[in-house]
């Protein structure tokens, strides 16, 4: 592989001062550079040679630059492209990043953002690899030079079912590109380990992977979080802070539950993907970003769309691969293994021996529902191990008793409750208020204070005669 400075690079621009500027601009940063500037002269080139990356326009004068990237896709070509699109122009962006492409970039095209794009793109080569991966997941991240940080989180990934084959081979295709990536799937199905499992596969696994759970943060601090603040921006900021993409600098965000986020923010949270800056709170200037954005979320986003809760240019934005991870019901064949490797990592940060897992245990678990997934199976195990004699492993699959909800009056709930059993004894016995008493071990005098105090009605507002 060439290092960077000696890689070669192919700009497609029909402008002959802007074809000559990203030439410029690419000759100082030490790249072989060649142009063309329509798809006929690109092709040409291509044949003759192959590149590191293709920098193309999307509008050209004999057709879109998408079909020379459709077309470079479909032979298995090594190089990574990487589109220019018009300004606002989202829906070519997220179409190009759909059809293949690196990432993307609109015009006026910000040098800065140019220059890191393109190291980003010739950072580690793609080459006939990438067609593997979908097949052989596991050699793939060694052979296409996925960092071992890469393979050791794809290895966390336990299972063996088909379907957990088709998400790690998903995460290998989808991490050599810039394209955004929506991880959907139920609570407890480990969606952040799959966002790690795409960073840590990435060109960028070396930068910082920035985790931020969406549902978590205030609501008045939310711009704060994600975009910095300046010295004296608000009330006690005394001094400058950085914001999450700030943090994710050359990494990965991760946006978890990203469904939770208030309309106001998806506002910004859009503007901020598209163009790739953000304004730190009390800041007259705008900084460039450049992270990856990878969201996760538990709801059904489309529905939220359909709701007017969420909007839908975000959601197009955010969506443009998807991966969904499936629940463990789905793929019960993986829960001996999964044992095996949850009880492994119990025992090893508990210093206790591994227990044996019996067949019969296994049993058990198989016809659990695991409506908490993942996590639920890893909960029963810490206290099966916890709680166990000897080595030998015991799991209570009962459910665990419901979560006491905490009422906002407690009065007002207590009350609540005695006037709903007071009334279902009265109704048993016919309204007689004596027979009432004597049910619920009480006397009649206290009866009555009760039926009166909580305002209920009964058809004998009065003493009945069989009531002394």
């Amino acid at each position: 592989m060439s290092t960077p400075n000696q890689a070669h690079i192919l700009v497609i621009d029909d402008e002959p001062d802007l074809r000559t500027l990203y030439e410029l601009t690419l000759l100082r940063e030490g790249y072989r550079v060649e142009a063309a500037a329509d798809l006929a002269q690109a092709r040409v080139q291509l044949q003759e040679r192959r590149f590191d990356a293709v920098i193309t326009d999307m509008r050209l004068p004999d057709g879109l630059g998408l079909e020379l990237l459709r077309e470079m896709v479909s032979q298995h070509r090594p190089e990574r492209c990487v589109v220019i699109t018009a300004h606002g122009s989202a829906e070519n962006a997220v179409e190009a990043l759909k059809a293949g492409a690196f990432d993307y970039l609109t015009k006026p095209v910000d040098l800065k953002q140019f220059r890191n794009v393109v190291a980003s793109a010739i950072q580690s080569p793609v080459g006939a690899e990438k067609t593997r991966a979908d097949i052989e997941p596991g050699p793939a991240v060694s052979r296409s030079g996925k960092s071992q940080e890469g393979a050791q989180t794809l290895q966390r990934l336990v299972g063996e079912s088909a379907v957990m084959h088709s998400v790690k081979a998903r995460i290998i295709k989808v991490a050599g590109s810039m394209a955004p990536v929506l991880i959907q799937g139920e609570s407890g199905t480990g969606k952040e380990l799959v966002a790690r499992a795409v960073h840590d596969c990435s060109h960028r696994a070396a930068g910082p992977f920035v985790a931020v759970n969406c549902g978590a943060i205030p609501e008045n601090l939310l711009e704060a979080e994600f975009f910095g603040a300046r010295k004296g921006a608000y009330t006690g900021s005394t001094h400058d802070r950085q914001g999450y993409f700030q943090a994710a600098k050359g990494g990965t965000l991760f946006l978890d539950e990203i469904g939770d986020l208030p309309l106001a923010m998806q506002s910004k949270l859009l503007r901020s993907i598209q163009e790739r800056v953000v304004r730190p709170l009390g800041s007259a200037q705008e900084d460039t970003v450049d992270v990856r954005i990878v969201s996760a979320t538990h709801k059904d986003l489309g529905a939220a769309v359909a709701s007017a809760h969420f909007r839908q240019d975000l959601y197009y934005r955010l969506n443009v691969i998807e991966i969904h991870v499936p629940a463990l019901r789905e793929r019960r064949e993986d829960l001996p293994m999964l044992c095996q490797d949850l009880l492994g990592r119990i025992c090893r940060e508990s210093g206790l021996p591994v227990p044996v897992l019996s067949e019969q245990v296994v049993a058990r678990l198989q016809a659990h529902p695991f409506n908490g997934n993942v996590r639920e199976l890893e909960n029963m195990l810490h206290r099966a191990v916890a709680l166990g004699e000897n080595n030998d492993l015991q799991v209570d699959t009962q459910p665990a008793a419901e979560a006491v909800t905490v009422p906002e009056n407690l009065q007002d709930f207590l009350d609540s409750q005695e006037r709903g059993i007071l009334t279902k004894v009265l109704q048993e016995t016919g309204f007689n208020r004596t027979a009432a008493a004597a049910k619920l071990g009480i006397s009649l005098r206290q009866m009555r204070y009760r039926i009166a105090r909580l305002n209920i009605v009964t058809p004998n507002s009065d003493d009945s005669p069989d009531e002394p």
